[in-house]
């Protein structure tokens, strides 16, 4: 078989695309690198046990953000439970139960349109009607439910689109084989689309992490450590109840009070530092669990 031959021309032009392609690469990993580097070298020196252990005491002069990390925390918790069976059962819906094919397109484009909206908007919404209407105050709730609305276009449409991944043989052959609808989607099709669910619940991690518009409107910028009641079940629950009532600020609102507000800017680096490492145990943690589901 004989070689194709080449013009001088062609090859210095695939010559050209292959070296701007390597150096887009090469640019893009070394931006990355720089700018966590830089984080984690302004930041790491500033965090001390004290600071990961305590809350903040202006009388002891200490930067403690234990209650932002328990907030941030719960923010995630809260939000990840309520939005991914809200998210994952109307992906479900879209794709393998409904019947028109009009009310579907409606969906999907709203739901594009609303993965588009700035979240400070989302704050808005959710400090007039949560906050407000509602009369919950600022409070952590109120940041849950809100960061729930957020995001639960997100997690639609990445499940919907990791359901459509999933070869139609293999719903035929599950069928085929006398299982029901919903043992077929349950058995067949969820574990072969689990990669595109936990891409989407990354993706929600990372947006409620960095998100802080919206929680200043909703959850507070409060730095209180609440104490829980371990005597009895009903006052672990109130305790938990009025700790979902109480303003709460996120590592990222932290962020954000200590650099602006007060011009702390190595404290800031400290809490940016402590973000990444946070992002980066949950993230591997949710590859690591969707890897077990996806085995099971």
């Amino acid at each position: 078989m004989q070689m194709e031959h080449r013009s001088p021309r062609r090859v210095a032009y695939d010559r050209v695309l292959r070296f701007l392609l390597y150096f887009s690469a090469f640019l893009t990993c070394a931006l990355l690198v720089v700018l966590i580097g830089y984080i984690f070298v302004r930041g790491l020196p500033e965090v001390t046990w004290e600071m990961l252990t305590s809350e903040p005491s202006v009388l002891r002069d200490v930067m403690g953000i234990l209650p932002n990390i328990i907030n941030t925390l719960a923010l995630i918790a809260g939000t990840l439970l309520i939005v991914l069976p809200l998210g994952v059962g109307a992906a479900i819906y879209l794709t393998e139960y409904a019947k028109s094919r009009r009310v579907v397109e409606v969906i999907e484009f709203a739901t594009e349109t609303l993965t588009g909206i700035p979240s400070i908007l989302y704050g808005l919404v959710g400090m007039l009607f949560f906050v407000q209407t509602l009369g919950w105050g600022g409070s952590i709730r109120a940041g849950i439910l809100t960061l729930v609305i957020m995001i639960l276009p997100t997690i639609v449409r990445t499940t919907q689109e990791s359901l459509k991944t999933v070869p139609q043989s293999y719903r035929e052959a599950a069928l085929g084989l006398g299982s029901g609808k919903w043992r077929m989607i349950r058995t067949v099709v969820l574990p072969c689309s689990i990669d595109g669910i936990v891409t989407g619940c990354i993706l929600s991690i990372g947006r409620i992490v960095g998100e802080s518009a919206a929680l200043l409107y909703t959850a507070g910028s409060a730095s209180v450590l609440v104490r829980l009641s371990f005597d009895s079940i009903p006052a672990l629950a109130q305790s938990v109840g009025n700790y979902f009532a109480t303003s709460g600020g996120s590592l990222t609102v932290a962020l954000y009070m200590y650099t602006m507000e007060r011009g702390k800017i190595e404290t800031g680096f400290a809490i940016a530092s402590i973000l990444m490492i946070l992002t980066l145990i949950i993230n591997l943690s949710a590859k690591w669990l969707g890897g077990k589901l996806k085995k099971q």
